[in-house]
């Protein structure tokens, strides 16, 4: 009988890893191809905000500091005409973390600040701000996924990519905001 419950839990658990690794590929793949549609599901999932960072935000946001720690330890980068500009791995190491620490405490801080400020609008606060933290993480996505432009160490190149992603992954918080809070469109989005 206890190799049964043990069996079982142990089912549960990869269950739960597959719907998580689910999610994170349907959630980041669905918000650039139908984003309406997607913010309607992360709102009926409405799961808790450890589930969310485990799920999500601790995997997506170590893409950037470690193709940052490639690009500065081992390529390096130029600026101009200049030499080849490298990082001690130790130093890279570091800035990768302290990054890495800095996104996942940002989201957070975001994902309260949201839900916070939802009763503003006329959504109901909630104790565990799921809701909020979901937004806040998945309108991080692109700027997440414009990580991976950092292998090509070009500062200009880097640049352009994450301005394309913070104004999309602002869109994509204007877009979900009244959906995902459950405020009428009118109050969630400016007034034109």
């Amino acid at each position: 009988a206890d190799l049964t419950v043990s069996g079982s839990r142990i089912s549960q658990y990869q269950q739960q890893q597959r719907r998580g690794l689910s999610m994170l590929l349907s959630h980041a793949f669905g918000l650039f191809t139908h984003p309406d549609e997607e913010w309607a599901s992360i709102r009926k999932e409405h799961e808790t905000p450890r589930r969310v960072y485990v799920a999500y935000v601790l995997i997506l946001a170590a893409i950037a500091p470690i193709c940052a720690y490639i690009s500065t330890a081992y390529f390096g980068w130029t600026v101009g005409n200049e030499r080849l500009i490298k990082l001690t791995e130790i130093s890279a190491m570091q800035l990768s973390v302290l990054t890495y620490l800095a996104m996942l405490v940002g989201v957070f801080a975001l994902g309260y600040a949201i839900n916070w400020m939802a009763k503003t609008y006329g959504a109901k606060e909630e104790h565990v701000p799921s809701n909020g933290i979901a937004l806040a993480a998945y309108s991080c996505t692109p700027l997440f996924l414009a990580g991976f432009a950092l292998l090509y160490p070009v500062p200009w190149f880097n640049a352009i990519v994450f301005l394309v992603a913070a104004c999309y992954g602002a869109y994509l918080m204007y877009d979900g905001l009244p959906i995902v809070m459950g405020i009428e469109k009118e109050r969630g989005k400016a007034k034109k």
